[in-house]
């Protein structure tokens, strides 16, 4: 599922632990994750799993989230919890409602995917299939930016800029 391949390739990136066929609401064998809750893509349920994980770890100062709508739910909690200054908050997607976050300082970077170009793609490969028998296997780049408000120096991003003329969704 998509919020595995998005757990492990954060897990990967940052060079942590953890089974490469995880479950998103496993754990790992990470120190460092000390809590992680499947939001089912919806910001209410982001809400209450970062609540639920301020419980376990309060002082923790980084999340991710395996989309914007999680993001939007966890800065809610922290906000509530008045720890939305010394948490950084980053997340997957890139949607339009995702760079306005960016912007606005709810989060941090968004690693920007462009659905419309892989639709393009999957067409293509059906119109493919269609004539020619022949299947798609293996994986297939769609491209990804990271979009960050403030860049990072050894770490390739765009500015909210770019990411609003990339963004996919309601502008």
């Amino acid at each position: 599922p998509v919020g595995a391949q998005r757990h492990n390739g954060f897990m990967k990136g940052f060079g942590m632990a953890g089974a490469p066929d995880a479950k998103v609401n496993e754990l790992g064998k990470d120190a460092a994750i000390v809590c992680a809750a499947d939001s089912f893509g919806d910001r209410a349920k982001g809400q209450t799993a970062m609540e639920n994980c301020l419980q376990k770890a309060p002082e923790k100062n980084v999340v991710y989230t395996i989309n914007e709508p999680a993001a939007a739910g966890a800065y809610n909690a922290l906000k509530k919890a008045g720890k939305e200054k010394g948490v950084i908050i980053v997340s997957v997607d890139g949607g339009c409602a995702g760079i306005k976050a960016v912007g606005a300082g709810v989060i941090a970077a968004t690693s920007q995917q462009y659905p419309l170009k892989m639709a393009s793609m999957g067409v293509a490969a059906g119109v493919d299939y269609a004539k020619t028998g022949k299947k798609v296997s293996g994986y297939t780049d769609t491209g990804v930016m990271l979009i960050a408000a403030t860049p990072v120096a050894g770490v390739e991003s765009k500015d909210v800029k770019s990411g609003t003329e990339l963004c996919w969704g309601n502008k």
